[in-house]
């Protein structure tokens, strides 16, 4: 039997209206079997998350506050969905279930997966599917880290027997019962497990956007729609800040070769960006695939001269690193530096230890620190008719008068990195998207 694996994001199930819309897509392929849900997202620009609710909630049970009030908010919103929707399905216990929580023993994880748990729920009986809770078949290690093979073991033993099922996204356990969550936005990481679980032919991630965009619209007038493009260039923009899709969810199918195909609920006639393994032979795309990219980032460049013959510099500056668990960005190599890209706002919480350990262990000849920063990725197929594509994206950049800090050009097909000052972020996006408009819009056949 065919089977088709759906996620429904947080502005695909805000309301009965979106509810609707998501049993018409489901109506129209028997083979859509298996759907993950997320919290319910905001149904207009000034509304606020179910999940950013329910963390206001912790909040103040935490802190000893009254939190009953913005708990009934939330029971409203839902019950909003159970009226309009005419269901007699009510969530009072398990919404009790939570008060208890919040007043015993409140706990940050659990409090956002539950947004999640309570539209799957909701959902499943609108639909009339079984509900798979992943407290039971999503693994997590005791300090946090995910369980990959456990979790492919036991998902696939819950969901291969069900004719159809919603999951409940973003969150999992642990083996003593407690409650994981994956980072914001989660949801796609569980249906990318749910298709790798079991085998399916298809992923589609359903959210409110009609596929991947070139560029942010918000910053790029009109960019064009993205139809196909690999793993490796939707798990870079999405890394650098493209927000269509979780960078993590790439990987559980990636492992199957299963495609991934990005929709649009409120379009559903529309075909969306599709995310393969290899580019179908004989069909014609753009060489450059998209630009996007992320403020608030600085630079710690490390100097010492010779550095390239020094055996394990660059590992003991990483290990630095890992010993206090400072996450960064990117390390970047030349002769005589070492440059570590990093958040702005980790650097500021480690600046001081951090660079007394780097002066102490390494003794460099300078250290310096390029703030206020933003890095710019730039993706796509250089090989097939755009072997110049770094060239004319930089001097498209120092036209428009924008000084590059930091450059990295990734081996073989184009991924170039190129930081900038943050003020100019939005002015060098533009001038790379237009730089690509102009040479990069060239069809280059498939083979």
């Amino acid at each position: 039997m065919r089977t088709v694996v759906t996620k429904f994001g947080g502005t695909s199930l805000a309301d009965a209206g979106q509810f609707r819309k998501v049993k018409a897509i489901l109506d129209a392929d028997p083979d859509r079997r298996i759907v993950v849900a997320s919290a319910p997202g905001k149904r207009f620009s000034e509304d606020i998350k179910v999940t950013d609710m329910l963390i206001k909630c912790y909040k103040k049970a935490a802190a000893g506050q009254d939190f009953t009030p913005v708990l009934n908010e939330i029971r409203e919103r839902f019950q909003g969905i159970i009226d309009e929707l005419e269901l007699d399905f009510s969530l009072d216990d398990h919404f009790e279930y939570i008060r208890q929580r919040l007043e015993m023993h409140p706990n940050r994880e659990f409090m956002e997966s539950r947004g999640e748990y309570l539209n799957s729920q909701l959902l499943a009986a609108y639909l009339g599917f079984t509900f798979v809770d992943p407290e039971w078949c999503v693994c997590f290690n005791e300090d946090g880290t995910f369980d990959s093979e456990l979790t492919s073991r036991t998902l696939g033993a819950a969901l291969k027997p069900l004719k159809n099922a919603v999951v409940a996204g973003f969150y999992g356990a642990d083996r003593r019962g407690n409650i994981r969550t994956f980072s914001r936005g989660g949801s796609d990481i569980t249906g990318s497990l749910c298709a790798q679980a079991i085998d399916a032919e298809i992923y589609e991630n359903w959210t409110d956007v009609t596929g991947l965009l070139a560029a942010d619209p918000r910053i790029v007038e009109k960019p064009r729609s993205v139809d196909y493009l690999t793993y490796r260039e939707l798990r870079t923009l999405s890394y650098m800040g493209a927000s269509v899709l979780h960078s993590d969810a790439v990987l559980p199918v990636s492992k199957k070769g299963i495609p991934i195909n990005i929709r649009n609920t409120n379009s559903p006639e529309e075909d969306g960006t599709m995310i393969v393994k290899k580019l179908p032979a004989g069909r014609e795309r753009a060489v450059i695939t998209g630009v996007t990219g992320k403020t608030g980032m600085c630079v710690i460049q490390v100097e010492k001269v010779m550095v390239s013959n020094e055996s394990g510099f660059t590992a003991v500056l990483l290990d630095i690193l890992k010993k206090r668990k400072i996450p960064f960005e990117q390390c970047l190599t030349g002769i005589d530096t070492v440059s570590l890209v990093m958040q702005s706002n980790v650097f500021a919480e480690n600046k001081t230890v951090l660079l007394d350990e780097i002066k102490r262990t390494l003794k460099p000849d300078l250290l310096n620190v390029k703030e206020n920063l933003s890095m710019i990725a730039v993706v796509g197929e250089a090989e097939n008719g755009y072997k110049n594509a770094t060239v004319k994206i930089v001097q498209a950049v120092t036209d428009a008068g924008i000084e590059i800090s930091t450059i990295n050009q990734g081996a073989g097909e184009l991924n170039l990195l190129i930081g900038v000052a943050e003020d100019r972020y939005k002015d060098a996006i533009q001038a790379i998207y237009s730089s690509i408009s102009k040479h990069g819009n060239s069809r280059v056949r498939v083979v």
